[in-house]
Formats: C-alpha cells, structure tokens, sequence
C-alpha cells in the first residue's frame, strides 16, 4: 500500500514522502480497513511542524479520521463485519489501508458518503465539546466565530444554528464569506473588507455583545473577539493559526466573561465514552440535514502532502479530505 509519512520536522510540502509499506494487519480487538478518505485537520500541520501541544512521533503519518469498508476483522470483534462501511478516528490515515481498535470506530449510516464522514469526528466533534459541553450554547444566544469558513469554523456555524443560535461568521475574502453566507449565518463579516470588525459586531447586536465566541485563529483575532465579548460571556480558546495572545485580566474581569479553554482530545481521556455520545448526536444531525460538512475539492492520494501545506497557507475553505483511489 502507499502511506505518507515524514522522518523529520518541517513544513509538510518539504518532509513528507509517499511511500511504499505492506498493509497493517488488525490485532486483538482491531478492524483492518480499506480508506476511501481521510479527513486532515490543522494539528496535522502542526505535528509535521513539531508545534503542536504533544510531541510528534518519528517516523509520522498525519490523519486522525477517515472513512472505508472493513477488510478483515481482529481476534474478539464483534461490532463489525468485513464489508461494513465505518468512520474511524486513529492516527495514520493518509494511507490506503489502516487499522484502527474497534473502540474507535462506528458504523455509517446509508446515507453519510465518506468523503463528508471523514470530516465529522474532529472538526465537529471538538465544536460540540466546545459548544456545548463548555460554552453552554443556549437557543437564543449569539454566537461568533472567527475563521468561519475553516474546517472547525464551519463546522461552529452549522452546529450553532442547529443550536437555536443567532450566528455571526468572520471570514476572510468575497470566497469565504459567501460560503459562510451559503451555510446559513445571519450575519457574515469580511475581515479582508474591515479589518477592525469589532463595531459590525457591536452593531449586529445592539451593542450588547455575543454571548459566547468560538475563536480557532488566535493572535491578534482574539484581541477583536474579546472586545466583542457580552455580559457573562464565554470566550472559547479553540486554537492558534495566527498565533498564542496574551489575554489581559483586566478586561475579562471588567467585563464579567470567561475566557474557556477546549482541548477535546484530552477530554476523550477523561471521559471515553463522550465520543460515542458525540458521534451518536452528530450522525442524527446528518440524518436530518442539520449538518453537511462543508469541503474544500478533495486531493487525490498523491497530492496529501499539498493539502496540509495548503491549510497551512491558508488557501482552502471548508473541510480538507484526501480521496485515496479504490
């Protein structure tokens, strides 16, 4: 099978190499499985980068999500059969073959297609944690999102509405704010077009502010949510594309909001089971066309080391996913 892996740090153009391996065989309690996409996310990026919060293993393939049949099936399964198809999240998916522990694997429903599977475990899975496990996101309230036209940004649209909330998408470009705007936010802002947007959002509110903000970007982003924030607010830390700010107490204690870390993949540990719970609810909202991933074009197999360089340029909208050939 082919595999991409890197053997040393660096941007993913410069490290990463297709190359050529025989396919893992499934263990005790694991499925083998044939890949028809694999989801890439920005910590992908980061591994490559050797930036990311835990240390990147050498050698180092990226893709934690990714969608296929099962091949062949581990001592003790029991849950799957060869053929069924399946969504997995487990390292090493930007390969044309993976095993992943049954644990960590579900069942499609008939009308998921995998390439729009392989997006849903860590972009949406982190926005449900993020939304509603620790911003408490109620119908109603206002919801901002910067990066809104990104894998988890999209995802922080789509899941906000399905919420019952009012949501305001930042993006940046004509591109990317008319995709915010075919997601269906209510009110879109072009970063690009204003690059001090902080009063479109007083004015989108009444000056009242948002009730919560989902920031992936970071950097001087956060500085401008911040001044968004409302009474009582919740400021969700996602990420850092733009860079680690330093947060100024006295504005979170004058404006009475808090500023809430989401790390979802240590959150799994702490609580196993809150990933089925997670995908269980965001399989019914596929069902019920509450969400659709929204996907950049996908990349062929040979082209998985120019997707995540891409992400890292920042020129792709939506979910970025790898079509490994059947």
């Amino acid at each position: 099978m082919r595999i991409w892996r890197l053997h040393e740090l660096g941007d993913p153009i410069d490290v990463l190499r297709l190359e050529e391996a025989a396919a893992p065989e499934p263990g005790p309690g694991e499925i083998q499985v044939s890949i028809d996409a694999v989801g890439l996310a920005f910590p992908d990026v980061l591994m490559c980068q050797g930036k990311y919060q835990a240390p990147t293993p050498i050698p180092f393939t990226p893709g934690g999500e990714w969608a296929g049949r099962v091949t062949a099936r581990g001592a003790g399964v029991e849950r799957f059969a060869v053929g069924d198809r399946v969504l997995a999240n487990g390292g090493r998916g930007l390969a044309e073959t993976g095993v992943v522990a049954e644990r960590r694997a579900w069942k499609l429903p008939d009308s998921l297609v995998a390439v729009k599977a392989a997006a849903i475990v860590i972009n949406y899975g982190t926005t449900w944690y993020a939304l509603h496990d620790r911003g408490h996101l109620q119908a109603g309230e206002t919801l901002l999102v910067t990066g809104a036209s990104g894998g988890t940004g999209s995802a922080a649209v789509q899941l906000g509405l399905a919420a019952g909330a009012r949501v305001i998408a930042v993006a940046g470009g004509a591109r990317k704010a008319a995709a915010c705007r075919a997601l269906g936010a209510h009110v879109v802002i072009d970063h690009r077009a204003t690059p001090q947007w902080v009063d479109l959002v007083r004015d989108a509110t009444d000056g009242k502010g948002v009730d919560v903000a989902y920031d992936p970007v970071g950097g001087d982003t956060f500085h401008q949510v911040r001044r968004c924030m409302g009474w009582d607010g919740r400021l969700l830390v996602i990420g850092f594309v733009a860079g680690i700010p330093d947060a100024p107490v006295n504005h979170i204690l004058l404006k009475s909001y808090s500023v809430v870390g989401v790390h979802w993949g240590a959150s799994l540990a702490r609580d196993p089971g809150s990933l089925d719970r997670q995908i269980a609810a965001l399989f019914a909202l596929a069902e019920q066309g509450a969400i659709d991933p929204l996907l950049h074009p996908p990349y062929a197999m040979v082209d998985g080391a120019r997707a995540l360089q891409d992400m890292l340029e920042r020129t792709v909208t939506g979910k970025v996913v790898v079509t490994p050939p059947a």
